[in-house]
């Protein structure tokens, strides 16, 4: 199996990888984040990925379309449901699209082992691009060795984001822990 693995960042990624290759599958990892701002975040969690990758011995394919303006002028049109209906489907769709272009015959996402993410819509559509390319979709619930993977991430020393990734989530972040 060829497959291709849309990577969110390195922490996400430990136990998604390592999952995969006890069943004898070596992902390809694919970056492209263009919901992930500011600038600095998006460059601290590209070239983490980029040096784990490195030391683990795993391929990693770098989309390096920072994206703020295209995000800005999505994300704003319903602040609310940004995640479903820009930041999800720009990244699955250029992940299956970049999979169709370069012979890969399955794709999946580290955004399946975040306990944060919104799992159902995440695979449904997911699911639903599968069927639209061509390209299976390895669904796997890697939420359950969340924890282990935060923990071994750690101890690896990896850049540990704070926030989903867009301005909006960091906001979110702050007025969670900063009640007025």
């Amino acid at each position: 199996m060829k497959l291709l693995l849309h990577t969110c960042c390195a922490p996400c990624s430990v136990y998604c990888i390592d999952k995969l290759r006890e069943e004898g599958i070596e992902p390809t990892l694919f970056w492209f984040n263009p919901n992930i701002h500011p600038y600095t975040e998006y460059k601290a969690r590209r070239d983490c990925l980029i040096e784990y990758a490195k030391n683990i011995n795993v391929n990693a394919i770098i989309d390096d379309n920072y994206g703020l303006d295209e995000f800005c002028k999505e994300a704003v049109k319903d602040l609310n449901a940004r995640c479903i209906n820009y930041c999800y489907p720009v990244r699955f769709i250029k992940t299956f699209e970049y999979a169709k272009e370069n012979g890969y015959d399955a794709v999946s996402t580290t955004l399946l082992y975040s306990i944060y993410q919104k799992h159902d819509f995440i695979k449904s559509y997911m699911e639903n691009l599968s069927k639209k390319y061509g390209i299976e979709f390895v669904y796997r619930d890697f939420r359950e060795g969340f924890w282990e993977g935060k923990k071994k991430a750690k101890e690896l020393g990896l850049y540990m984001q704070k926030y989903c990734g867009c301005i909006f989530s960091e906001e979110e972040r702050y007025l969670r822990h900063n009640k007025v």
